[in-house]
């Protein structure tokens, strides 16, 4: 889901930044050419599917990163809002090469907070 860059930070180095990485261009150039040899019975499922590709692909990366903070908290049944610590501890359990600064702050989006 995530791709750390930077490798191991020392003391004076920044931390890496969390980089979202999507395949969706890919995944919807593949829908438009399986789109443009479709036959007639095919073409409504592909055509809702490449509308839902479309959307989702549009989402900016802040909300990708919400989104996924959240399914790790959900499945270790951690409320952030209310356990921001552990939810921070579950978030890195997830990604051991998060930097404490991305974990603090995937849970901050993940409870809906604008993160600067």
């Amino acid at each position: 889901m995530f791709e750390l860059f930077g490798g191991a930070a020392k003391k004076a180095e920044k931390a890496p930044e969390v980089i979202v990485l999507r395949d969706s261009q890919a995944i919807a150039d593949a829908v438009q050419q399986a789109l443009a040899e479709a036959s007639a019975e095919d073409r409504p499922g592909l055509e809702r599917a490449a509308g839902l590709i479309a959307a989702l692909a549009a989402r900016p990366e802040r909300e990708v990163r919400a989104k996924w903070a959240r399914g790790i908290l959900a499945a270790a049944g951690i409320d952030p809002h209310t356990q921001e610590v552990p939810a921070v501890r579950a978030v890195r359990q997830a990604e051991p090469g998060l930097s404490l600064k991305a974990a603090v702050r995937l849970v901050r989006e993940a409870k809906g907070e604008t993160v600067p």
